[in-house]
């Protein structure tokens, strides 16, 4: 018997670690579709910038840590979907790879639904032979969530690029302090997908739209090296620094010696200058989807989504890390010069474009004439 179709307003989905960076872009896509969302986090407090992307009552946070298995159940309680977005790139405390990545969506697992659609969020990268603790960590949560949920949807993203990310706007901030920029894997290479295109997948995975029981790549339309990368964001930011490249074994003492200082400070060092060691050894391998991926379609583009380039959206991101910010007065003219100025009742100079020939009315301030 064919059970009663639902609504998305008549479904409640709870998104583990939803006030993350990834996590704003998820509970939009989400919200535009019209679900109930439950936040899931630590702090339920730092999720209050989620509740506008919704209408009334349709968002709200509630306390949950993956390291307590009660707070797990009573999170999951009547919910229809399941999103994971938990993740850390340093241990802190108790919080380790061990008991976020590798055992977190076991037990998000074991408590969910069994009817429950389940997507985690991992990363290209996870991989039982990682040099990495990270990567080691995350493909061992893949293993242990598909032991529980042979269905569930699981994603690996490259690099995330948006609004706030911590890829682009770190490399902005240190060339703002920096005169010479040292530079650890500097010939791997990255794809950066846009955070918005990994929301929309998972939009459309809780839509019921995105088999089950498969392992998805994302990646951006274009591939980099991490000099190129920060290469571009020097000439976006109109800055000129030098890079140097590290080698492996500098490159490993530099995160030896900033990860130690970093403890040793109690986590008081600008985040931008704090590189751990084990995210050194992630640097030795390349984040690029696999050729196996793009095959089997197990894509953005095999989900029908188009991904978006880096250049459409990180300039925006990046003019107030320019000397003068958005504030360049030289560099507004000639911008205003390109355009054609159909609006002003006036020439405003010889390079103000002033073209009243164009307008489809009269300008601002004018009234028409009649004929």
């Amino acid at each position: 018997m064919i059970g009663a179709v639902r609504t998305p307003q008549q479904q409640l989905v709870t998104v583990f670690g939803g006030s993350g960076f990834l996590g704003r872009f998820v509970v939009h896509a989400l919200a535009q579709r019209g679900y109930r969302i439950r936040v899931a986090v630590r702090r339920p407090h730092l999720a209050a910038h989620l509740q506008p992307l919704g209408k009334v009552g349709q968002i709200f946070a509630v306390q949950a840590n993956l390291r307590y298995p009660d707070s797990v159940r009573r999170a999951l309680e009547k919910a229809d979907h399941v999103v994971n977005l938990v993740g850390i790139l340093e241990e802190s405390g108790r919080q380790t790879f061990d008991s976020l990545l590798a055992e977190g969506p076991r037990i998000i697992a074991e408590h969910a639904a069994p009817d429950a659609t389940l997507v985690h969020v991992s990363a290209i990268g996870a991989d039982p032979d990682s040099p990495s603790h990270y990567g080691r960590a995350k493909a061992a949560g893949e293993a242990n969530l598909l032991r529980v949920r042979p269905d569930a949807i699981i994603m690996r993203p490259s690099v995330l690029f948006g609004t706030g990310d911590g890829f682009f706007e770190r490399f902005a901030g240190l060339t703002r302090m920096l005169p010479v920029l040292p530079l650890a894997g500097a010939d791997t290479r990255f794809q950066p997908v846009a955070a918005s295109d990994v929301g929309e997948a998972i939009g459309r995975a809780i839509d019921g739209t995105v088999r089950g029981g498969r392992i998805y790549e994302f990646g951006g339309p274009e591939i980099r090296t991490l000099r190129e990368i920060v290469e571009y964001v020097l000439a976006v930011t109109e800055r000129r620094r030098t890079i140097l490249p590290l080698s492996w074994p500098m490159a490993r003492a530099q995160g030896s010696v900033l990860g130690f200082l970093d403890r040793m400070t109690f986590g008081l060092m600008p985040a931008s200058f704090v590189v751990t060691r084990d995210q050194i050894s992630l640097l030795e391998r390349d984040n690029v989807v696999s050729e196996e991926a793009i095959r089997d379609g197990r894509t953005l583009e095999g989900l029908g989504i188009t991904p978006t380039g880096f250049d459409a959206i990180v300039p925006a991101n990046l003019v107030r890390f320019r000397r003068r910010g958005q504030f360049d007065l030289r560099r507004n003219t000639s911008v205003a010069a390109e355009t054609p100025d159909l609006l002003a009742p006036e020439s405003m100079g010889p390079r103000s474009g002033f073209h009243p020939e164009r307008a489809p009315g009269p300008a601002a301030g004018q009234r028409g004439t009649r004929a």
